[in-house]
């Protein structure tokens, strides 16, 4: 089939070579029953190609509804998705009052197509290599297997060989998933299919509210182009409706596109672009907060060292013995009805021996800060978010990247501590 027809049916934007090559590869292990991985970042589109594959297959033809069946691994409790994949008989545990059937038997004859596989517990990645190796399935409770036969789309969005690496993904499933490859491409090595998913995403937001349609100049389109889009076409499609219903001036610029966005070049996020990254790999909000706890854990560290030279500047205040090695003299103090003196100049602080009549020595001990007990890690946390938005006076853009988060998160955070601004 051709491929601008496959891209008019689906809606699919864009001339790229790499998403071209993506398209057609779809196309040509469409009629096969080989398993398929799907590889690219969240929100690149990866269930539109699973529907590509299903709907270019000879299982098309299965009843409407049992077809294709969509699963994301990483939405499903650990608890239940064994049960929610291959179902279960009667009495197999507390509320099972009556056999139910798994997505897997749900999808007989058709396609099965697994999200986020890369979020799949270990114990379930081992039987679902048994589906793939003998195709048989076995409901919890059961002790009969049950004979399937369905087509495995899986689709990841984390570097699943690194995974194998790290143990967290079995080897031998993922050899048996990815008999065919596919790779997404990434929106921003899409840069000049970006103008064109704007305006397809504005024209129908015009066409469906009313609306007179907007416009880029010619610094804004260039904006866009160069902005890294970590959600890729998600995030593309949610900003141009917020701008083409929430603005009133049509013609778009770069100031208007910059309340919007966020944009900071790569070479200024390291906590969010490396050098070694590649186009699968991507970090989540929840390592980079752990980046600036552990950055805080740093910091909270070095007072510590603070306040055990302050201790020992207070024991040398007192007089308390210390080795020999780290003897040092005891400095002398005097007392004074007047500010002291030296050349005509007033001491600082001599004062204060005055004004309160208390000995140097009691005066520095005063001085000298408590350090609290070692604060919880969600304590640490809101403590780090209050002190950046205190330094940038609230503005939380300037305070998630003083805290190398995205600002998503820290929204996320700020109502989930009450945090006032």
């Amino acid at each position: 089939m051709d491929i601008q027809k496959i891209k008019l049916r689906y809606g699919i934007i864009g001339n790229d070579p790499k998403l071209n090559m993506a398209i057609n590869k779809a196309i040509q292990v469409a009629p096969t029953d080989l398993s398929i991985l799907i590889s690219g970042e969240s929100g690149v589109g990866k269930d539109v190609f699973s529907r590509i594959i299903h709907e270019n297959s000879l299982r098309k033809h299965v009843k409407q509804g049992k077809g294709l069946i969509s699963v994301n691994c990483g939405a499903i409790p650990e608890g239940t998705i064994e049960s929610e994949l291959f179902g279960h008989v009667k009495g197999a545990f507390t509320g099972a009052e009556r056999n139910r059937k798994g997505y897997f038997e749900e999808a007989d004859g058709g396609t099965i197509f697994l999200d986020e596989i890369g979020e799949l517990p270990l114990a379930m990645q081992v039987k679902l290599l048994r589906v793939l190796e003998n195709g048989e399935i076995m409901p919890v409770g059961s002790s009969t297997a049950q004979k399937i036969n369905v087509r495995i789309v899986a689709a990841t969005n984390v570097d699943l060989v690194a995974a194998v690496r790290d143990g967290h993904f079995r080897e031998d499933l993922y050899y048996r998933l990815q008999q065919i490859s596919i790779s997404i491409p990434p929106l921003r090595e899409r840069k000049d299919d970006i103008p064109l998913l704007f305006r397809k995403f504005s024209s129908d937001v015009a066409e469906k509210y009313n609306m007179p349609p907007i416009f880029l100049t010619e610094d804004a389109r260039q904006y866009l182009m160069n902005y890294p889009w970590y959600g890729n076409i998600r995030e593309l499609k949610n900003m141009t409706e917020q701008i083409a219903v929430v603005e009133t001036e049509r013609t778009i610029t770069r100031a208007i596109l910059q309340n919007y966005l966020n944009y900071v070049p790569e070479e200024k996020m390291p906590a969010l672009v490396t050098p070694t990254m590649n186009s699968n790999t991507t970090i989540s909000d929840r390592e980079l907060l752990l980046k600036a706890l552990s950055m805080g854990q740093m910091i909270s560290e070095m007072r510590n060292e603070i306040n055990d030279l302050r201790n020992a500047v207070t024991q040398l205040a007192h007089g308390m013995a210390l080795p020999a090695d780290n003897a040092v003299q005891r400095p002398t103090y005097q007392y004074i009805d007047q500010p002291a003196t030296h050349g005509g100049n007033p001491l600082p602080n001599s004062q204060f021996a005055v004004l309160d009549t208390k000995h140097p020595e009691e005066e520095f001990q005063e001085s000298v800060p408590v350090e609290d007990e070692p604060l919880a890690l969600e304590e640490r946390e809101k403590k780090a978010i209050k002190l950046a938005l205190q330094r940038h006076g609230g503005k939380r853009t300037l305070a998630a990247q003083d805290l190398h988060i995205s600002e998503r998160t820290l929204y996320r955070k700020i109502k989930e501590y009450n945090i006032d601004i």
